[in-house]
């Protein structure tokens, strides 16, 4: 009776080779997937049989393409099925067979196609070289396809007609692996090399039973080479198939290929330590994903297909969300360091793909894992809890300040989340308060709204400070908050002082946990209204440094210097996170015109005597440890905290107490080194004195050209000058900068703008001289751009650019003797 695709019975078990061939032609037909497998296992016989490599001589000798090159692909099922052991090589067998009728075939060839056959014999012969008996690695037309390249098509085409035979091999075991393997680097590689057709083929063969299964023996665990080739194979065509997989969502074989995407990542073990093949994974639905969210963003008309593309994005992130749990603490201290980076750079691809997903899905993914939360919450299933606040966390940024979903948060906050996590008879693994505390920052805006959760969820915060691994996060979370609910704290504000103090009765508080408290407290001191209440309040907390300053000068005095440089370099920090709080809001309004607002801030105000005291400290402990580059720099950040304030405050002092302390240095204090005319001596040191007159320019100008600093300008400007012809390239670059500003467009009028008119046409030819030789040919190509900037602000803003730019171009120091005074001319009519 005849089968379903029109072979007779005699054609299943062939007795002549006409039969065979047309076996061949008719396994490539229209057909029910019984009649291609009756047709591959007679096939298989033949070619494992005895006669195998009479066979495949005779295949070679067919007129028909795909008939000749099945017979090549028995050559490498003999090779590998009937070699090991044999005392005949398998290279002369397959040499001395395929020879003769790949010569005898050259005259009829084409030019192309003749490069493309020598190519393919070269690599055939290569590989039969280095390849032992029985490990067949590849097939010639496969290293074939990897070096072509899309400019050499027409040599390629030749070979794709070969593909369909190919992809058949993925039914025989003995060669699946290697097949697959080349399969899924051809389409990494070229995937241009695969015709839809053969994609298709490819499809049929992953959905096939014998493809669900090896897919399944993966996902279980099963880590034989066969199915991990499976699983690359199926993320290649992935990879090559997105658009068609998110487009046709209604296809019966998109939407078998769509669950085993899916259940890749479901696979067994922990991704990166035990699951090899998640990462992997995870790239193809990235890629998916990135696609769907182009096609949302450019759509003009909602697509028909996305509402089921992204439900098979919501079915992979469910399964991400499992991925990303951690194991037991006891289980993950004994991976090595390299599992460890692994699974942790799957959370982070994870935290990535859930930020952008956010976009396309909304609040809907974002309410179910806070389903899943409170779930686990109830059920103390902590590493489920941490891992969907992990998720959580990271949709947080993609919501921004969006209040869609505070319904959802203040169900979950109102929950029991926050005493839980207080209760030291639960056994919640640290890793669990650690991601709660993350939680809390990524969700500060909710907060903010929401002023009723702050109570139980500080409280939270307070408690874990006392564990040393959680301080940390813990104190940037107390900070965050405080700084942005400031207001809404400010009746608080004592209880955080008696907090504070009971943290220093603390054993092992770390300094930065206490520089950041002191900053937390101080930003709900900002927001007090009365500034009487605002003084007296910072006073109680200024004593706690000062204790600390008193400590450093004790220890200091006993001879135990180390624990006086953490006391010290403590209290000096606290006082630059409490400066840094106090800055006045950013949207407070300025008196612009008021011609006193600058002298007013330093005299006659409140603050006075807390000045005094923030100084005495700054004076202690650098004057305990006045060799100590440490302390130099944090007593400079305090002083800094207040230079940009227009408002009297306690860090904003008389200009004299910073000048006093820098002038109080000398050549043996930390940090200032000597500084000679030429900037090479200290090219760092030059660079920041370039960098602080620059940023004088812009608003200080007046300043730093008032007639006590008359004399010392020009010494200045020509410092700058040899700054940027100097060797060292951070000189240059502030020189370049300084340039920039002076050059411009400066709104100044009275003397300092006959000043700065004085300055440039005294040193403003020189200036351009340098910058014409370093962009002529002595600056790297890399610093071109920090040259240009100053060049493009000289021809905007001054007048005399072009006479002090053609001055520079046409003489004797130009650096290059190719350019052509014509083309020398050319280029500054274009500049100018």
């Amino acid at each position: 009776m005849p089968s379903s695709n029109g072979l007779s019975p005699y054609s299943i078990e062939p007795t002549s080779m006409p039969e065979v061939e047309k076996l061949v032609q008719e396994l490539y037909l229209p057909g029910s997937p019984q009649a291609i497998s009756e047709i591959q296992s007679s096939l298989q016989r033949l070619q494992r049989s005895q006669n195998g490599w009479q066979l495949a001589d005779s295949l070679l000798q067919s007129h028909d393409e795909k008939v000749r090159f099945f017979g090549v692909l028995t050559f490498t099922i003999k090779i590998n099925s009937d070699c090991q052991g044999d005392a005949v090589s398998y290279d002369d067998r397959a040499i001395s067979s395929s020879r003769p009728q790949i010569l005898g075939n050259v005259p009829k060839l084409e030019k192309s196609q003749l490069q493309t056959v020598l190519w393919f014999s070269t690599a055939l012969v290569e590989e039969v070289g280095k390849t032992n008996p029985g490990n067949v690695k590849t097939s010639a037309w496969a290293v074939y396809a990897h070096e072509a390249s899309i400019d050499k098509a027409d040599q390629v085409t030749p070979l794709r007609s070969l593909l369909p035979l190919t992809l058949q091999l993925l039914w025989h075991d003995d060669v699946f692996e290697v097949t697959a393997d080349c399969l899924a680097d051809i389409m990494a590689a070229f995937p241009a090399f695969l015709v839809p057709e053969d994609l298709d083929q490819l499809a049929l063969f992953l959905t096939s039973a014998r493809g669900q299964r090896l897919l399944s023996s993966m996902v279980n665990g099963d880590v034989d080479p066969d199915a991990v080739a499976s699983a690359r194979l199926l993320l290649a065509y992935g990879d090559v198939r997105v658009q068609t997989l998110a487009q046709q969502p209604n296809d019966p074989i998109v939407q078998l290929v769509m669950h085993q995407l899916i259940q890749l990542l479901a696979c067994e073990g922990f991704a990166g330590a035990e699951d090899d093949i998640c990462s992997p994974a995870m790239e193809f639905w990235s890629a998916y994903t990135d696609y769907l969210l182009d096609s949302f963003l450019n759509a003009e008309v909602d697509e028909p297909w996305m509402d089921s593309a992204q439900q098979y994005l919501l079915q992979a992130l469910e399964h991400c969300w499992a991925k990303v749990r951690m194991p037991p603490e006891d289980v993950f201290t004994q991976w090595s360091a390299d599992a460890k980076g692994d699974f942790l750079n799957f959370r982070a691809d994870v935290e990535d793909l859930l930020q952008s997903a956010y976009t396309l899905l909304g609040p809907t993914f974002f309410n179910h894992l806070a389903t899943y939360a409170s779930q686990a919450l109830e059920q103390h299933a902590w590493l489920h809890l941490e891992a969907t606040l992990f998720c959580l966390n990271a949709i947080s940024e993609s919501i921004s300040d969006d209040d869609v979903v505070d319904e959802t948060l203040a169900d979950l906050f109102s929950s029991p989340l926050f005493p839980s996590m207080t209760d030291l008879t639960l056994p919640i693994p640290p890793r669990t308060k650690q991601t709660a505390v993350a939680t809390i920052i990524g969700f500060t805006a909710f907060f903010e709204r929401r002023t009723q959760f702050l109570p139980p969820m500080l409280n939270f915060l307070f408690g874990v400070l006392q564990n040393p691994n959680l301080a940390g996060t813990s104190a940037r979370a107390i900070c965050s908050i405080c700084e942005s609910c400031c207001k809404s704290l400010v009746l608080e504000v004592d209880a955080f002082i008696q907090q504070y103090d009971i943290l220093l009765s603390w054993q092992g508080i770390e300094s930065n946990t206490k520089e950041r408290v002191i900053g937390a407290i101080s930003a709900i001191i900002q927001a007090i209204p009365s500034d009487e209440r605002k003084i007296e309040t910072f006073s109680r907390l200024l004593e706690f440094v000062e204790q600390d300053v008193q400590a450093c000068h004790e220890l200091a005095r006993v001879g135990r210097p180390g624990e006086a440089h953490d006391k010290g370099h403590c209290a000096l920090q606290s006082l630059a996170s409490a400066g840094k709080s106090l800055q006045e809001p950013p949207d407070i309004a300025v008196d612009l015109e008021s011609d006193d607002a600058n002298v007013n801030i330093y005299q006659n105000h409140p603050w006075i005597s807390i000045h005094q005291r923030i100084v005495q400290c700054i004076y202690t402990v650098s004057n305990t440890l006045p060799s100590d580059g440490d302390i130099i720099e944090a007593s400079c950040q305090v002083l800094r905290t207040g230079f940009k304030e227009t408002s009297a405050g306690p860090f904003v002092f008389d200009p004299k107490v910073t000048v006093d302390f820098v002038t109080s240095s000398d050549l043996h204090t930390p940090g200032l080194d000597i500084l000679l005319d030429n900037p090479i001596n200290e090219p760092e040191l030059s660079s920041s004195c370039i960098d602080l007159a620059t940023n004088y320019i812009p608003n200080y100008l007046h300043s730093f050209l008032s007639p006590q600093c008359q004399c010392q300008i020009g010494g200045l400007v020509l410092f700058t000058i040899r700054s940027m012809i100097s060797h060292d390239i951070m000189p240059r670059i502030s020189a370049t900068a300084f340039w920039a500003a002076l050059f411009d467009r400066l709104d100044v009028v009275g003397h300092v703008r006959t000043m700065v008119n004085n300055i440039l046409e005294q040193y403003g030819p020189q200036a351009a001289t340098v910058i014409i030789n370093s962009i002529g040919g002595e600056a790297a190509r890399s610093e071109l751009e920090n040259f240009a900037n100053p060049l493009r602000k000289m021809v905007f803003a001054q007048p005399r650019a072009k006479q002090w730019l053609s001055s520079a171009l046409f003489s004797n120091t130009f650096p290059s003797s190719k350019v052509k005074e014509e083309e020398k001319r050319i280029w500054l009519q274009q500049v100018m």
